[in-house]
């Protein structure tokens, strides 16, 4: 299985992108996202790929990243989720903005995919709710604030304090991330925890 390809850009095209490794181009399916990130052809690239092997296919898919390909793999094992449904969720939501759609139950921010409806986005936001590989990576809560921030901060001493009340930490994502869009970026710790707490006993 192939998992990654370094070598230059060739071309760029709707949905794919053709990279020459040692003038072998390899045809790579991309989200609109990755290909909108990408150089001008003739420039030395590297892709994160997943290879998808089927009786009569061999598809080959890019990421920028390898939280990006973990996304596509994931969203691959929802039901009526397929490669071309995932690439289009990823090329209208970073991996950072699905992780909060998903963490803080966001159906609105789904069904901004085409394809996406209300019954499918609850699907995603189900399935995934225990899943978002959220460990490590900074997310946008409100304006600026971020989880993942230094302890000291008051969402990451927020979402620390919930999680060490018993709460899963996609749990304590979620509501304190919902506490900080509606409180703003200068929302006490005490005023994100209480709120944090109405929204998990709701």
């Amino acid at each position: 299985m192939i998992a990654k390809l370094s070598g230059k850009l060739d071309s760029i095209g709707d949905g794919w992108a053709v990279i020459d490794v040692g003038g072998v181009g390899y045809h790579v399916f991309c989200a609109g996202r990755t290909l909108a990130a990408l150089p001008t052809p003739g420039t030395s690239i590297s892709l994160e790929i997943e290879t998808v092997v089927r009786e009569d296919q061999f598809h080959l898919y890019g990421f920028l990243d390898a939280h990006e390909r973990e996304w596509f793999r994931l969203l691959r094992k929802v039901q009526s989720v397929g490669a071309k449904m995932a690439l289009a969720i990823l090329g209208l939501l970073s991996p950072e903005d699905l992780t909060l759609a998903i963490t803080a139950r966001d159906r609105a921010s789904l069904t901004r995919v085409s394809g996406v409806g209300p019954k499918l986005a609850d699907r995603l936001l189900t399935e995934l709710k225990d899943k978002a590989p959220v460990d490590g990576v900074a997310f946008a809560l409100g304006g600026g604030a971020a989880m993942g921030a230094p302890q000291g901060s008051a969402t990451g001493d927020a979402v620390s304090a919930l999680v060490n009340l018993g709460y899963r930490q996609s749990e304590a994502f979620g509501a304190v991330a919902g506490a900080a869009r509606e409180f703003g970026d200068d929302a006490s710790i005490e005023v994100l925890i209480q709120a944090g707490l109405k929204e998990l006993g709701a």
